[in-house]
């Protein structure tokens, strides 16, 4: 069913399955005493049942948590039955559902409302970590820090440990308490966030949607519900900026290209912030709204060029603006049924996870783009994606490996070909923006509920 109403629900809260269903650890062995400097246990037992396919059996991924639903992977035997976008294994844990995913190198990391991230290597716990508060909406990976964004408002910063890889410590939390206590001796550095009620103006007093870095790696973007996104140097941790940006909860930030940094949020709004730097620090300038709706923006994303903006939002839609163009509309993506819940680009593919549990792959051809396929195989809605490319790709073909994150407490992991033939509706193949809502999106389940990508909220007087 198609939201009709956005501006009557205007906010995600997302937090609200998180603290009304706590995860169950019944058939989850005890991960030992974790503080934010130590490591979740890497080697707890899944409790799964075996289910392991036959020709397994001797396979040492057997072990793995992955293995019992590792899927058989076709192989390209030259007779036409290869298939190129297959689900090629699930991750199930009982300790929440998944908010954030970030890929490096040969590792996965996963965030969850349990306070933990989960590292994986080569398909196999590897390592984790856990903070006091807060679960985990955002992760990125600059180098060799670890940025995670939580609920709690704070940014927390992690570094593998040089004596031992699968060791993570905390090693500061955004705003440093030096720069919260200097700013809060200073009556100038307070700002008023409702009637009577002041912050200090380097935190964020409400959950931490989203982290994006700058194209140069040397600074991080914050997005938050507080309504503003906030400037951090990354060689010393410091804020330097702290933008008011929207009306309402900021879901989504994204640096591009060209010094533009490009928010999305609750009031329906993308916009754009031209940056400049200004002797040690920086200063964003609001430069145009791209897009002004009644329905939430909850996503966005630019692609690898940095030709094109994509936006997601909570009626469903995917929109996007060409860079070549200068940022003019370009077109409409429809293969949703409810809302957009994350964005991610990989080379010439787009995708986008949606509250109707499936997944859009597109393919960007000139002006168009075709709908490749719907990934199928989630029970709830998918809230987080990642993707790295498929180092055993062949030379005429770019396949990429997509982790899915979703609010049924499971990763998936997928793999994708940019060769895939369009997905078909009677002879004819599906192309955007002239393609009809509807057409792509049919669900092997139908959804049992619509829940939360960001915030989408109504209109405060």
């Amino acid at each position: 069913m198609q939201m009709k109403n956005c501006k009557a629900s205007r906010r995600f809260s997302e937090d609200r399955s998180a603290r009304g269903n706590k995860p169950r650890f019944d058939r989850l062995h005890s991960t030992g005493s974790n503080d934010e400097s130590g490591t979740a246990g890497a080697g707890d037992d899944m409790g799964l049942a075996d289910i392991s396919p036959p020709f397994m059996a001797t396979s040492p991924l057997t072990k793995s948590p992955w293995s019992a639903h590792m899927n058989p992977i076709e192989k390209d035997d030259g007779g036409g039955g290869f298939s190129p976008n297959v689900l090629m294994g699930s991750l199930v844990r009982e300790e929440g559902h998944i908010y954030s995913l970030a890929t490096y190198g040969d590792l996965l990391y996963t965030g969850s409302d349990s306070k933990n991230v989960r590292v994986w290597k080569n398909q196999k716990e590897f390592s984790g970590f856990k903070s006091n508060s807060g679960l985990v909406k955002a992760i990125i990976i600059a180098g060799e820090r670890i940025f995670s964004g939580h609920q709690d408002g704070k940014i927390r910063v992690w570094k593998v440990s040089s004596k031992n890889p699968s060791v993570h410590k905390r090693i500061g939390t955004l705003p440093t308490l030096r720069d919260y206590i200097k700013s809060s001796l200073k009556p100038s550095r307070y700002i008023e966030v409702r009637r009577n009620h002041n912050v200090v103006w380097i935190k964020h007093y409400d959950a931490v949607s989203c982290l994006s870095l700058s194209e140069d790696k040397r600074l991080l973007y914050s997005a938050s519900w507080d309504k503003t996104f906030k400037v951090w140097r990354i060689s010393d941790f410091k804020c330097l900026e702290s933008v008011k940006a929207h009306d309402d909860a900021v879901n989504s930030v994204v640096a591009g290209f060209d010094g533009l940094v490009f928010t999305g949020s609750a009031d329906g709004s993308v916009k754009v912030w031209r940056r400049e730097l200004q002797g040690k620090g920086t200063k964003h300038f609001f430069s145009q709204t791209l897009l002004k709706q009644e329905c939430a923006v909850t996503a966005l994303a630019v692609n690898e060029d940095g030709t094109v903006v994509y936006c997601g939002s909570s009626d469903g839609l995917v929109n996007f603006w060409d860079r070549e163009k200068q940022l003019s509309h370009g077109g409409v993506l429809r293969g949703h049924k409810l809302a957009v819940l994350c964005l991610i680009t990989a080379g010439r593919l787009v995708l986008s996870g949606s509250a109707d549990m499936g997944i859009c792959v597109w393919r960007k051809e000139g002006p168009n783009h075709i709908c490749l396929s719907v990934l199928t195989g989630h029970n709830g809605p998918v809230k987080c994606l990642a993707a790295e490319r498929d180092q055993e790709s062949p030379e005429s073909e770019q396949r990429w490996i997509v982790y899915s994150g979703s609010l049924d407490k499971s990763v998936k992991m997928w793999r994708v070909s940019e060769l895939a033939p369009a997905l078909q509706r009677g002879s004819q193949a599906l192309r955007a923006p002239s393609m009809n809502r509807a057409s792509s999106a049919r669900l092997s389940v139908s959804p049992s509920f619509a829940t939360q990508g960001g915030r989408i909220s109504p209109k405060r007087s």
